[in-house]
Formats: structure tokens, sequence, C-alpha cells
């Protein structure tokens, strides 16, 4: 539920070290609140920062069209391109969504004019601390957005698929007949899940 947020920060690499001062690591491995105190040290160590978000509307398009060239990878992959393309890095590290992750660097590649060296890696934000802090960063910025929805929607909690209060909420909507809103992913398997389980 809500934006998938991507981000990406322009460090010097002499200040990979400070990063791992103030403690920035994977970002699953951190709470919410630590991730949100590590934020602002992050942003005051970056020369800049970039985010895109990818709309639930605009993911549930491209997913329902199933059309190959236009995958919710491909999506990322663009995204990361522009975030690239604001930052301007001799390197970008990134964390590809892609199976394949050389694929996922040459797709970036092909719409880039300006051409970095892109280190594509499978659970980067575990290797380099400036994935990690973009990924911390991310996240703060998604949290910040599904705070606002709960305030304007009720405490449907995190928006993630393990967290009950979020599947309840799902559930009291698809059963009452409501429309989703249009924070909730309609090509979400979860709500296929449901909707499965309401019919039963």
């Amino acid at each position: 539920m809500g934006p998938l947020v991507i981000a990406g920060i322009l460090v010097e690499e002499e200040a990979e070290e400070e990063l791992r001062i103030i403690g920035v690591r994977d970002s699953k491995l951190l709470s919410p609140a630590r991730r949100e105190a590590l934020a602002p040290q992050i942003i005051a160590i970056a020369r800049k920062c970039s985010y895109f978000e990818l709309s639930p509307r605009s993911i549930d398009t491209v997913v329902n069209r199933k059309q190959r060239l236009r995958s919710l990878n491909y999506m990322e992959a663009m995204a990361m391109a522009k975030i690239i393309r604001e930052l301007e890095p001799d390197v970008a590290y990134l964390d590809p969504s892609d199976v394949l992750p050389e694929r996922f660097a040459d797709q970036i590649l092909k719409v880039l004019k300006k051409k970095p060296k892109i280190v594509s890696e499978h659970n980067a934000d575990e290797r380099y601390p400036v994935v990690s802090a973009a990924s911390i960063l991310a996240k703060v910025r998604r949290d910040q957005i599904v705070s606002e929805l709960r305030e304007r929607y009720g405490n449907f909690g995190s928006g993630y698929c393990h967290d009950d209060r979020t599947i309840n909420f799902l559930t009291h909507l698809l059963r009452s007949g409501s429309t989703l809103p249009e924070f909730v992913r309609s090509s979400w398997k979860t709500i296929r899940n449901i909707e499965g389980l309401l019919d039963a």
C-alpha cells in the first residue's frame, strides 16, 4: 500500500566511512525509529539526494497490461535512471530488482547520455553504505507518506502483507464491496489472495 519509493544519494568516496560511523547498514535490519533518526544525518553527509515515487495506479497499469518491456522491474530501472541523471555520479551503486543484475544495469545505461560505471548487485544494501543510506531515505519517505494516509483513512497498519491490521483493513473493504482507495495496488497479489478467500 502506498507508493514504491526509490531514493539515491550522491556522496564523495571518502564520505562512505562517515556513513559507516553513524551506523548506516541494511535498512531492513533497522527499526523505523532508527531509520528516521539516521535520515537527517545521511542528508547532511550527502552532496545531493533524489527521490522517485511510483504510484500504485501507475504500477497497476503496467502490471495489468503484462507488457514484457514495461514490467515493474523496467519501471524501477527507469526510475533509477532518472535519479542517476539528476545526481550525475561517476559510479552508481544499485540493488537491482531484476534477477539478472547485468540486464538491469544495461536497461539503465541505454537511456543515459552520460554513462557512469554501474555496479549492479543483489543485496547491495548489505555491501555498500551508500546503497544502505539511500534505502534508509526511501523507507523513511514511504513511512511518512503512509503515516499521512493513515491519518486520512484510519489505522490500516504498515501497508505490508505481513501486517494483520493491513490484511483486516483490506478484507473489510473488499467484503463491503467498497472500491479500493487509490493508494492500494489492485494488482497486488495480497488483494487477489483475500478475494480468493472471500469467494471460497
